[in-house]
């Protein structure tokens, strides 16, 4: 956050603000520390509110808009492990059923 602000990164200032205000939300809400698990869980969250508000921005022509949600979900995303590719997840689940012996579900 200290560096968005120093660099003047408004958009990355307001989206870690954001994050922020979420997990300290959850906090207060479910009155325990928020687990890296739960953080990932805002995370995805976010960024699903995101992609949602995005689309509506399009299809009510406000291309502005849709812009900074776009850009809010780069951000957000770079925060989330990176998701698995079709192949990766093909192989994963080659190298499971061969292990259980499994030919079909």
């Amino acid at each position: 956050m200290k560096s968005a602000m120093r660099a003047g990164e408004k958009v990355r200032l307001v989206t870690i603000r954001m994050l922020l205000a979420a997990i300290t939300q959850r906090e207060v809400d479910e009155r325990t520390v928020t687990t890296d698990t739960a953080v990932l869980q805002i995370l995805e969250k976010l960024v699903k509110q995101r992609r949602e508000s995005a689309t509506q921005f399009a299809a009510g022509n406000r291309p502005d808009l849709e812009t900074k949600e776009l850009a809010e979900i780069a951000l957000l995303q770079a925060y989330l492990p990176a998701a698995l590719s079709p192949t990766e997840l093909d192989a994963m689940i080659g190298e499971t059923m061969a292990s259980l012996g499994a030919s079909s579900m």
